[in-house]
């Protein structure tokens, strides 16, 4: 049963006042709009509602829909990695809202960089003022972390939380279910007031993943995945995400349109009243520099 939606209290002026000297002009307009959402510490209480309305869903139903066969189960993952693959370079600019358990809200601007065709991946962080320069760089399956305070890289894994927040890398990397997950279909159900086709992934022997176990829930009218949980090696659900928001891009590299979220909510489900918003704006799927992913052009942005 999902929680009721809360009203956050009103920011005051002095307070403002204090956020607006320590981010950007447009982070700091970004805070303000999250911090009147009424979904910055609980899940919604309608995630299907929002999502099938976000991405194009008709009317809500109310039976859910006709279950899936293990081949059509296949095809629907198959089907939703391919709606989001670009095949090409990626840029957009994302703004994280962070709230940790019992401490303000901290607002992150960054630059997400994207080279699907070989696997390389950045971050660069813009605002705060503490975080900027700081950055991430993934090349031939290794995540390093650039921090410019002390000029040095560490080595990082796939589980690493981005700049403390709850996002993760592969919360804006392109999707490759299909090929690193094994797809069991649990159940037609709804999401809300929508259907959706509940979908379990186990990860393939050999295959390096976040998460060893995934349960979608995936709206049966959009085929966009509305929520996703993601289980440890235990079976211990740590963190729930919900996409209520999708958007269409036009691929130049793939000659079509892609699927690419527009708003992730995340909850942590071990820290309690921990959660993470995430708003991508300016999607670009342009070609990017060849030199732009290497630790170089990274430190020269940093500086």
């Amino acid at each position: 049963m999902m929680h009721p939606e809360k009203t956050p209290p009103r920011c005051s002026r002095s307070a403002r006042g204090a956020l607006g000297r320590s981010l950007g002009p447009a982070t700091l307009a970004l805070s303000l709009a999250l911090s009147a959402t009424a979904l910055a510490d609980e899940p919604p209480s309608d995630a299907g509602k929002e999502g099938a309305e976000a991405t194009g869903g008709g009317a809500a139903t109310v039976a859910p829909p006709t279950p899936l066969d293990e081949a059509g189960t296949r095809k629907l993952v198959a089907e939703i990695d391919d709606r989001q693959r670009n095949s090409g370079d990626y840029k957009s600019v994302v703004y994280i809202r962070s709230k940790e358990r019992d401490k303000e809200a901290v607002v992150y601007e960054a630059v997400v960089y994207r080279r699907d065709k070989d696997d390389r991946f950045m971050i660069l962080f813009l605002e705060p003022k503490a975080e900027r320069g700081k950055g991430y760089l993934r090349v031939d399956r290794n995540l390093w972390i650039y921090d410019p305070s002390v000029g040095r890289w560490e080595r990082r894994t796939e589980r690493e939380r981005i700049a403390g927040t709850g996002s993760r890398r592969g919360d804006f990397d392109e999707s490759n279910l299909a090929l690193e997950y094994e797809a069991k279909y649990v159940e037609a159900s709804k999401l809300g007031k929508f259907p959706v086709h509940v979908i379990d992934l186990t990860a393939k022997k050999g295959v390096e993943v976040a998460w060893p176990r995934i349960r979608l829930s995936v709206d049966a009218s959009t085929g966009n995945v509305l929520k996703r949980q993601e289980f440890a090696a235990s079976g211990r659900l740590m963190r729930t995400n919900y996409t209520p928001k999708w958007r269409q891009v036009m691929s130049p590299s793939k000659g079509a349109s892609v699927w690419v979220p527009a708003e992730m909510r995340m909850f942590d489900e071990i820290e309690k009243g921990t959660s993470t918003i995430v708003v991508i704006k300016q999607t670009d799927l342009a070609a990017l520099p060849e030199n732009i992913f290497t630790k170089a052009w990274l430190e020269s942005k940093s500086r």
